[in-house]
């Protein structure tokens, strides 16, 4: 069995090593130009178009719980990747109790009103503030797939109401589900708190904008913790000056780095962590991609198949 490994940024000597280990009867090589040999699977992260170029793999596994970046190329260049050849995400290779913590941690400052509390700190005024009613912080979750299900289920642990938007009906206890264009509108309007989840595909970028912002009730919270093309800047700058949105937490944005004139970064009711909120973990998906190979080799399809058609 032959491996072939890409990645631009990150430590090629780790992934690989594990991955020997792993599946130790494989032949792991890292791929370099002009590499045309025989491979069997590809990992990759935003790899060169002519590494896969017409190669006929048993499949590639894509280095992340994203595909939108490997979707970008396949629009630009389709035939980088043959029909026949599937393509897999990783589910959740330890990404999920990492958003879990990021979201619960957030909705709880929010819900304390820490912020406030920091903001008349820097005022030098000592005064108590009125609590928010938990039945009534309702948390919306744009996206109801791996991450989104455990989001919705750590905060339900707190006895937050929520409920979730996606494209099918979805059956999670105790929470309730929205679908589609058509209930959108609802889901917004009960949701005091946003936190977005969604994939990044054409239907999706942009989605964050005026429009939406403005179905939110007044004083409403941000979270987003997907990709940065989900939300027009423009429209959320505005929607904090209004107070429509009375803070906004962002891990993701387009592009990234943020550059340092984006108006983001001197926001007061901004908050910013560099892409953080739930990042790779490579000897947890290393595990979980040898034994989908090993489900492969064996005549099973694995979890995470991507629906080119959908981008997810």
């Amino acid at each position: 069995m032959d491996i072939i490994f890409w990645h631009p940024s990150s430590s090629a000597a780790e992934w690989t090593d594990l991955l020997r280990y792993a599946l130790p009867q494989a032949r792991v090589r890292v791929w370099q130009a002009g590499d045309d040999r025989h491979a069997d699977y590809a990992l990759v992260w935003q790899p060169p178009v002519e590494m896969l170029q017409g190669r006929r793999l048993k499949g590639v596994f894509a280095l992340g719980a994203g595909v939108d970046a490997i979707m970008d190329q396949l629009r630009a260049h389709p035939t980088m990747l043959r029909d026949d050849v599937p393509l897999f995400r990783l589910e959740d290779t330890g990404m999920a109790q990492q958003m879990q913590e990021y979201a619960v941690s957030q909705v709880l400052r929010w819900f304390r009103r820490f912020d406030d509390y920091q903001d008349l700190k820097a005022q030098g005024i000592w005064q108590p503030l009125n609590a928010f009613e938990r039945e009534t912080f309702t948390v919306g979750i744009l996206g109801a797939g791996v991450l989104g299900a455990k989001v919705a289920a750590s905060l339900q642990v707190w006895g937050f109401p929520v409920r979730c938007w996606s494209r099918s009906v979805k059956h999670f206890p105790g929470i309730a589900s929205f679908v589609g264009a058509e209930q959108l509108k609802d889901f917004l309007g009960g949701s005091r708190v946003l936190i977005n989840l969604l994939p990044n595909t054409p239907d999706t970028a942009g989605i964050i904008n005026g429009a939406l912002l403005a179905q939110l009730p007044d004083g409403a919270f941000l979270l987003n913790v997907a990709r940065g093309a989900h939300v027009v800047v423009d429209d959320l700058l505005v929607a904090l000056d209004c107070g429509k949105l009375r803070r906004a937490t962002l891990d993701v944005f387009s592009p990234e780095p943020l550059p340092a004139e984006s108006p983001l970064w001197v926001h007061p009711r901004v908050a910013i962590t560099p892409h953080v909120a739930a990042v790779t973990r490579p000897a947890l998906a290393i595990a979980w991609i040898a034994d989908a190979i090993r489900k492969r080799e064996q005549g099973e399809q694995p979890d995470g198949l991507v629906n080119r058609q959908r981008g997810y």
